[in-house]
C-alpha cells in the first residue's frame, strides 16, 4: 500500500528556513516521480517542485527557484524540501505526491498518491 507522510512544517519568521520531509512506504522513492505541492487558504493547489524517478533531475516553480531544494534519500526512503529565504507568501499547507511514470510535471492531475499535508506559516 502506497503511503506518504509529510512532516517538518511549523511557524518561521520571514527569511528563515525549514526542511520538510516526505516519508514513503509501499514503494521506493527512486522508482516514482515525487513532487511537492502547496495550497494557501482560498487558492488552488500549486506545484512547487518535483524530482524525476528516471535520473533524479529536479524542477521548480518560478516562485521558489533559487530558494527551495528538493532531494531524496534512498536509504531512508524519504524526499525532502529544503526551504530557505522564506516569505509570507510561502504560507500554505504543503503536500507531497507521487506517480510512477517518468513524466516530470507539476500538474496535480498527473499524481496518483498524496500525503495528508503539513502546515507552513511564515510570519513575524
Amino acid at each position: 500500500q502506497v503511503q506518504l507522510v509529510e512532516s517538518g512544517g511549523g511557524l518561521v519568521q520571514p527569511g528563515g528556513s525549514l526542511r520538510l520531509s516526505c516519508a514513503a512506504s509501499g514503494f521506493t522513492v527512486d522508482a516514482y516521480t515525487i513532487a511537492w505541492f502547496r495550497q494557501a487558504p482560498g487558492k488552488e493547489r500549486e506545484g512547487v517542485s518535483c524530482i524525476s524517478r528516471r535520473d533524479g533531475s529536479t524542477y521548480y516553480a518560478d516562485s521558489v527557484k533559487g530558494r527551495f531544494t528538493i532531494s531524496r534519500d534512498n536509504t531512508s526512503n524519504t524526499v525532502y524540501l529544503q526551504m530557505n529565504s522564506l516569505k509570507p507568501e510561502d504560507t500554505a499547507v504543503y503536500y507531497c505526491a507521487a506517480h510512477r511514470w517518468e513524466i516530470t510535471t507539476l500538474a496535480k492531475r498527473a499524481y496518483d498518491y498524496w500525503g495528508q499535508g503539513t502546515q507552513v506559516t511564515v510570519s513575524s
